[in-house]
């Protein structure tokens, strides 16, 4: 059969094991053809591929559920789920989905772009099938570094609660997240993996080592024989982590055997218990490039299939904001050995692995663990030291409470950069930055900041850093202007004062952060009409500078906000109560990303879907004041 020819992953029964072989060959040549010309997620898919055509064979998926965790290691899942024709328009604007989509496909039961959810959802979908007296599976796929979230260990304390649930969790175990996973589960899941088999040892001894209750008690006399520290060890029986928590543990398995995969899935679903399956697989399996390097390929853009190296780009592109806060963070740490960098298991993304190459005692990496990264650096503040956590916005909604309980509240001195603020592009509504002005705005004690490129940028840490408080930096996915940069000596901005950058009296443009230099592209092309426009960077979103913006809006009297956020309680909400509170009743023109999920498209198409180019906007300012021009 050709995987072309597959309209419904059932056609998968009845193929033998070479047939399934052979189809797994051909998804991996569709999944590398298409992200090596349009980019995407590669590494993760790469390395389920057998694992997502053996579970397959034992489920009737017109009834069966399954749900996978964060989703890019489902493009074989795609593949053969009815979107092998489309899959060329992956993450494009109105194509394929990089993660899943539950409005794409009757096989999306459940979307996610965030790590750990995947056990808690197929629970409730398991419980949900109880209640009504239903028979079909319900399995979870999640990733090893996904363990490191809190949900997923909720969710296993739960299932293990519930002896009577019928439910297969499948770990896929790559030793790989993103970045390498941390922790102790981590490091349990290693010991179990590279473990040496007991087939050295005769049966009855087999037997006995199963059954020691503590390590060095009562060997048998076979062990007790084994020279130096080596006779004091038993090894550990398999799994006994997650059978102590309630479930069926089976493996560690080759997530490469077909058959024997088949074989495992096959007894799972038998149980009328939690059954956790623990499949070891290799990121990037087949692709020899995508294995060597597990994290460069994790994701892509385009690059040649041949060589593995990336297309470059048609024209040099300035250093991306991530890169340029990486770099002044590492100049601080070597001055100040107070100042530590955290991330969440994303050292590149954040630009946190050159501090993590270079002083790595001043470096931490938490794990898929938002909410332990914020109350660990409140911690931390403390007791004298200087945290700087580098999340991305979509990832730091998790942490709302502890931003507010454990930060806020006690004005605890922490610094946090947002990294991808704002529209991010092709992995869609779950990862757009476009909530944190709001959910940040909220928060008691927070001073927040936004820069309008990367010079002050590097200001603009330097005074979170120094600053007595909390402090939220928020910075763009991406390439920034290409303006100097410093290699040190940032002087500090006063913590609430904005600038103006153009003089003008007809109209007032405040934008924040990302959106100032489409607003001064907007005042040029709104003066080439003859209108004279006052441009204000507003640096802050909290506090505002009052006395700079009482007095230009009550002079100027036509007022435009212009930000890279949600309207709802953003940036504009902040300058119109700001008016309010101070009895000056001008109306706002607030510009922004209305109450809409962006879904994915390139970020220049969502911008001009959202009407925030610069000739969409002058055209908006001119028609909402009906200026005559």
């Amino acid at each position: 059969m050709l995987l072309s020819e597959l309209s419904h992953p059932n056609e998968l029964h009845g193929l033998t094991v070479s047939q399934l072989e052979e189809i797994a060959c051909q998804i991996r040549e569709r999944h590398l053809q298409v992200v090596s010309n349009s980019g995407g997620h590669l590494g993760p898919g790469l390395g389920v591929v057998e694992l997502t055509l053996a579970l397959y064979q034992t489920l009737d998926l017109d009834f069966d559920k399954v749900v996978w965790d964060v989703g890019h290691q489902a493009y074989p899942h795609k593949l053969i789920t009815g979107r092998f024709k489309n899959f060329d328009s992956l993450r494009q604007e109105k194509g394929v989905a990089g993660y899943l989509k539950r409005s794409e496909s009757d096989f999306d039961h459940f979307g996610a772009g965030h790590a750990s959810t995947s056990i808690s959802a197929a629970l409730g979908m398991a419980i949900a099938r109880d209640k009504k007296g239903e028979k079909h599976k319900c399995v979870a796929v999640i990733g090893d570094g996904a363990l490191t979230g809190g949900m997923a260990l909720e969710a296993i304390n739960h299932a293990g609660h519930m002896p009577n649930t019928p439910f297969v969790v499948v770990l896929n175990d790559n030793d790989m997240s993103i970045s390498p996973p941390v922790g102790a589960l981590s490091t349990y899941l290693n010991r179990v993996r590279l473990s040496p088999p007991l087939q050295f040892l005769s049966d009855s001894v087999q037997e006995s080592v199963k059954n020691i209750p503590i390590i060095g008690k009562d060997l048998p006399e076979e062990l007790n024989n084994i020279k130096g520290s080596v006779r004091r060890l038993a090894v550990p029986k398999v799994g006994a982590v997650f059978e102590e928590l309630g479930f069926k543990y089976m493996g560690p398995i080759d997530g490469h055997d077909i058959s024997n995969l088949i074989n495992t899935f096959n007894a799972a679903h038998k149980l009328k218990k939690p059954v956790l399956v623990h499949v070891v697989t290799t990121k990037g399996k087949g692709y020899p490039y995508a294995e060597a390097d597990q994290v460069g390929y994790h994701a892509q853009s385009a690059f040649n299939l041949s060589t593995g190296k990336s297309i470059p780009s048609s024209k040099p592109k300035p250093v991306s904001y991530s890169k340029i806060f990486g770099q002044t963070l590492l100049k601080i740490c070597e001055q100040d050995s107070k100042v530590i960098g955290i991330t969440a298991a994303m050292a590149t993304g954040t630009g946190l692995d050159l501090l993590q190459k270079s002083i790595p005692e001043q470096y931490i990496d938490v794990g898929i663990a938002e909410q332990h990264a914020v109350t660990l650096a409140a911690g931390m503040s403390c007791d004298g030291l200087k945290p700087v956590v580098a999340i991305y916005s979509t990832f730091l909604q998790r942490a709302f409470d502890q931003l507010i309980h454990d930060v806020g509240i006690q004005k605890l001195p922490v610094s946090f950069v947002l990294d991808r603020a704002g529209i991010v592009g092709a992995d869609g509504p779950t990862h757009q930055g476009q909530y944190d002005i709001s959910y940040m705005r909220a928060i008691p004690n927070f001073v927040l900041m936004a820069p309008k490129d990367e010079s002050e940028l590097q200001r603009m840490l330097i005074t979170s850093i120094n600053h007595q408080g909390p402090t939220a930096l928020r910075i763009p996915r991406g390439s920034g202007l290409g303006v100097a940069v410093m290699d040190e000596g940032w002087e500090p901005l006063e913590i609430g004062k904005g600038e103006i950058l153009e003089e003008g009296d007809d109209i007032l443009i405040i934008a924040y952060g990302s959106m100032v230099a489409s607003a001064t592209v907007t005042a040029r092309m709104l003066k080439s009409k003859g209108l004279s426009v006052c441009v204000v960077n507003a640096r802050f979103v909290r506090p505002l500078d009052k006395d700079l913006l009482i007095p230009l809006v009550s002079k100027i009297k036509r007022v435009v906000t212009m930000e890279e956020g949600t309207l709802i309680g953003g940036f504009g909400s902040a300058v119109v109560e700001m008016l309010n509170d101070n009895e000056i009743n001008i109306p706002v023109y607030r510009i922004g990303i209305p109450d809409v999920l962006v879904d994915h498209a390139s970020p220049d198409q969502s911008k001009e879907k959202l009407g925030l180019q610069p000739d969409q906007m002058t055209d908006k300012i001119i028609k909402k004041f009906n200026l005559e021009i």
